[in-house]
């Protein structure tokens, strides 16, 4: 039986390439992920109009997200935190109570996730990097300072001509440029820029938790679909996450 664990479902911008290769790498044994596009239309992956096609997903995303619960998932993931900065915490809140009651399922975002999963390592001091426009990078601090986290330092990668070419490499050495000795964890956002990869290289250079928007939500997903279950190789979140069991294949 497909998911006999849980079924994960994830809403992704239409030209995301990174998404599903990151989250199928870290899904346990008996844990099926799925997967619906969102509409948005133009160029994707530029820094110029992202605001609009945010705009654009979030004005079509019930018929997305009708379409991704035609598979009776447990939770359904909203996979993109740039669209949480264009709604504001307010506003992020009321989408996901009505997705949840159209769905009838749970439904969370990854920069949800990445609040949770903050709080759950004790850090309230962080560092932010980005692969977007300044506009939006700051966007992404001031919604980690209204949830009450201090943003020590911010960095965005430079010469981004299209976010989904990014690299781990250079993941890996933002995740490097925005630390700082008083910060207390690195959140590296962005799901179009391959991160996890790079979390546990960073985590042994740096001397402290590393997260990114993707292993966030992926830890955040099997939480909410009742399934403990310790993940290697992606950082300390996902390997040591409370309550998690360990399996043999890892």
């Amino acid at each position: 039986m497909m998911g006999w664990r849980a079924r994960l479902g994830f809403l992704v911008p239409p030209g995301n390439p990174t998404v599903e290769p990151e989250i199928i790498a870290m899904a346990p044994k008996g844990v099926s992920v799925h997967f619906s596009r969102m509409v948005a239309h133009g160029p994707t992956g530029t820094l110029d109009g992202q605001d609009e096609r945010n705009r654009t997903q979030i004005e079509h995303i019930g018929q997305s997200a009708d379409l991704l619960a035609m598979v009776k998932p447990n939770v359904i993931m909203l996979a993109h935190t740039a669209t949480s900065y264009t709604l504001g915490r307010r506003a992020e809140v009321e989408l996901v109570q009505r997705l949840q009651h159209q769905c009838g399922t749970q439904v969370a975002t990854a920069f949800g996730s990445v609040v949770a999963a903050l709080k759950v390592l004790g850090a309230t001091r962080v560092a932010l990097g980005t692969p977007y426009s300044e506009e939006t990078t700051l966007k992404g601090k001031a919604l980690l300072e209204e949830h009450g986290f201090e943003v020590v330092s911010h960095g965005r990668l430079e010469n981004v001509t299209n976010i989904y070419d990014e690299t781990p490499e250079r993941a890996y050495r933002l995740g490097r440029s925005v630390d700082k000795p008083a910060v207390q964890a690195v959140f590296l956002s962005g799901l179009g820029m391959p991160t996890i990869a790079t979390l546990e290289t960073l985590e042994q250079d740096l001397g402290k938790p590393v997260i990114s928007a993707a292993s966030a939500m992926m830890w955040q997903a099997l939480r909410l679909a009742g399934v403990r279950h310790c993940v290697s190789g992606y950082g300390r979140l996902l390997a040591s996450a409370s309550g998690c069991e360990t399996d043999g294949s890892l």
